[in-house]
Order: C-alpha cells, then structure tokens, then sequence
C-alpha cells in the first residue's frame, strides 16, 4: 500500500518513476555488455574451440604450416612435440602449438 501511494504522489508531483529511472541508468550498461560478448568473448571462444580440434586431429602425413612459416610434413607426433619433415634428410621439432594450420591434402 505504501509504495501504490508512494507512486501515485510522485506521479502527482510530477517526479519520474524511480523504476524508470533505474532502468534508463541500467539499459546502456546491459547493452554494451552485451555487444562486448557477441562481438569479442564469442568469437575468441570459438577460435580456440577450432585450434583445439585442429591440434587434436593432427596425424602423421598432415602438411601443416608453422607460425614461424615453415612448411612441412609431420612425421612424428608425441604427447605435446610433433616432428615435420621440411626437406629430405631434415626434421624439425616444435611444439604442437606452433602449427597454425593444417594445409589440405
């Protein structure tokens, strides 16, 4: 009863809406927020996801790409090295994490 009466004499001073006005001061905040997430967190997100599944899936054969652009085969694969083969006679090892990309077959 109290708060009915406390809205009808600000509606009747003409103050605003306290509801109102705590929505007006919230709303931007929640929106920048939200475009925050969608344009930067969910896509990082979702590259890593991609990464992960890439450096899971790599095999032996693969023609990978380093991040140091060396092309190569890998020729072994242990828990977190691989070997890649990028000329005949000469293997290199690096860290899993370092193949960027898997290039097609």
């Amino acid at each position: 009863m109290t708060s009915l009466l406390t809205f009808v004499l600000a509606q009747a001073t003409g103050q605003p809406d306290p509801l109102q006005n705590m929505l007006s001061t919230i709303l931007p905040f929640a929106a920048i927020i939200l475009i925050f997430y969608f344009m930067m967190i969910r896509p990082q997100q979702k590259r890593q996801k991609e990464m992960k599944a890439m450096l899971e899936s790599m095999k032996r054969g693969d023609k990978v790409v380093t991040s140091s652009g060396i092309h190569g085969t890998i020729t072994d694969i242990e828990d977190n090295v691989i070997t890649v083969q990028i000329a005949e006679n000469t293997k290199v090892r690096f860290e899993k994490v370092a193949v960027t990309t898997v290039v097609n077959k």
